[in-house]
């Protein structure tokens, strides 16, 4: 049976660049958020988690929904699936790595090999859509 890892993450795309966050000790790139702690929903979860690593604030307003992904887990045994719900969201502050991020950057398109597979899905739709380039 396979174990999933069920997850949020901050879809934040400026200039056609995709805002992105690389763990201490980790080769792949990453959409900023993670898991849920006990009794969060996913905004709770995504506004601690984004606030945590990148020093920001999400206005809370302003979330939406965009798609939920789901792809085998960067890191962990085949048939590891995670699933990644995305939202959109304006913010307030200077965003800074934090905490356990070593790095963040802001990908194209033609950097979608550096981030995770789950996040693979995210970038092909950003790119269909014309936000992505």
């Amino acid at each position: 049976m396979a174990r999933l890892i069920d997850t949020v993450a901050w879809v934040y795309v400026e200039e056609g660049r995709i805002l992105t966050a690389r763990s201490r000790g980790r080769r792949l790139f990453y959409i900023p958020g993670g898991k849920r702690e006990p009794g969060e929903d996913d905004v709770t979860t995504l506004l601690r988690e984004v606030r945590e690593e990148l020093t920001v604030t999400l206005e809370p307003g302003s979330v939406a929904h965009l798609g939920t992904y789901t792809a085998q887990a960067d890191g962990h045994p085949e048939g590891t699936l995670v699933r990644m719900a995305c939202y959109t969201g304006s913010y307030r502050g200077s965003l800074a790595a934090s905490g356990e991020i070593e790095e963040i950057a802001w990908l194209r398109l033609a950097d979608r090999h550096r981030t995770a597979p789950v996040d693979h899905a995210v970038f092909d739709e950003l790119a269909a859509s014309g936000l992505l380039r």
